[in-house]
């Protein structure tokens, strides 16, 4: 379902095909990484999270790539910014990694957020692979999500 819903999000035109023509995910837009690798980026994604629910903006820019860093410029405006749009991932009461994906080179790690009201997000993190072979992350967007908790 989740790599139904990331491939949705990834679909491209084709130049001079009929509107509404999309391309099919071919093996290489589905390809993976060894799961040392994910194993890494749910770690990151992880001490992220515990440092920003602590409120240490400057330990959880860390994990944030370059560029997210050059958009923000400090762990304060960073930390503001997670605690204005970000919020479920604050409070959420519950969390599950999913499976990840890459698509179309992009590295998808989806996690599953519920919030103490039982509503169901899934937090989509894109991760950016760095000169010296480590991770950072270089977005997240929020989804709604089918799922209903209980």
């Amino acid at each position: 379902m989740i790599v139904a819903v990331l491939l949705a999000a990834h679909c491209v035109l084709l130049p001079g095909s009929p509107r509404g023509a999309v391309l099919e995910p071919t093996p290489k837009a589905m390809a993976t990484l060894p799961e040392a690798d994910w194993t890494a980026i749910k770690a990151l994604i992880s001490e992220q999270l515990a440092a920003l629910k602590a409120g240490d903006g400057t330990k959880a820019f860390g994990y944030a790539s370059p560029g997210i860093r050059q958009q923000f410029g400090s762990g304060g405006a960073f930390l503001e910014m997670v605690r204005t749009s970000y919020g479920a991932l604050l409070a959420a009461r519950y969390t599950e990694f999913l499976d990840g994906a890459v698509i179309d080179g992009r590295v998808i790690q989806p996690l599953r957020v519920i919030a103490p009201d039982n509503t169901v997000v899934v937090a989509l993190y894109t991760m950016e692979r760095q000169p010296g072979g480590g991770w950072k992350i270089a977005g997240c967007i929020l989804a709604p999500s089918t799922v209903k908790a209980a």
